[in-house]
């Protein structure tokens, strides 16, 4: 398989706050890479270097064989992303939020209507298309942002915490659109606290702290969940003892 993203000796840095500290890494077309880490381990930061919304403090990020500082308006057109934050604005009805959207992804007039329409079908909102996003539920909302973010057909998928505000019913349904874009060959990257919902879905799976990437490993590789949770604690656990060993 081929690189679609390639990072090498990424650091950044807030003021004296180091987020990231010299990270190598290589993720392939299609792959469903799942980061797991404690708050504050660089996490989100990694994948807003990826979506070029910050530059890194060093380091070369290559999207698809282009270098991040150089063309982010390009790199964006092929990302799709899913965070807390929906997007969305609450004065316009669901369908109107895709149409303004798709025009912003550059998406020919032609097919707006039949791609909104499809996509508001898979996320189960085609009978509130044309209510206001400020009626809906954080669930909803959320199945929106989803659908969003994958109105351009992006060929990489970052996603920080996707579950946020959705039901049972919601999160399978988005697990059923997530895993259809796996055969298109959609690059996946999701940061996530559920170790045992991720560990169904995912083909690779890294563990950071302190800004640093601990562990990766595919999962045909780890076994098992449980033997991935015994990993993750024995990494943060070392990782604090570290640290307490470094103040005395």
């Amino acid at each position: 398989m081929d690189s679609i993203i390639s990072i090498t000796g990424l650091s950044k840095s807030f003021g004296r706050r180091k987020a990231l500290n010299n990270i190598n890494l290589e993720i392939q077309k299609g792959e469903f890479v799942v980061i797991f880490g404690p708050n504050g381990a660089g996490k989100t930061t990694l994948l807003k270097v990826m979506s070029t919304i910050i530059e890194p403090t060093r380091g070369t990020v290559l999207i698809n064989g282009i270098e991040s500082k150089k063309n982010p308006s390009k790199i964006r057109g092929m990302i799709g992303a899913i965070s807390h934050d929906t997007y969305l604005y609450d004065e316009l009805t669901a369908r109107e939020n895709l149409v303004f959207f798709s025009r912003m992804y550059g998406i020919g007039k032609n097919e707006i209507d039949e791609r909104v329409e499809s996509i508001l079908k898979s996320v189960d909102l085609l009978l509130r298309a044309d209510d206001r996003t400020a009626s809906f539920s954080r669930g909803m909302k959320q199945r929106l942002s989803i659908a969003r973010a994958m109105l351009h057909h992006p060929a990489i998928l970052l996603m920080d915490e996707p579950y946020t505000g959705l039901d049972q019913h919601a999160a399978e349904n988005f697990e059923r659109v997530l895993m259809n874009t796996g055969s298109s060959g959609v690059t996946r990257i999701m940061i996530t606290h559920n170790i045992e919902q991720a560990f169904e879905l995912c083909d690779r799976i890294l563990i950071m702290d302190r800004g640093e990437i601990r562990f990766d490993k595919p999962k045909k590789d780890i076994g098992s969940v449980e033997s991935l949770k015994k990993n993750y604690l024995s990494i943060i656990e070392r990782d604090m003892d570290a640290e307490g060993l470094s103040n005395l």
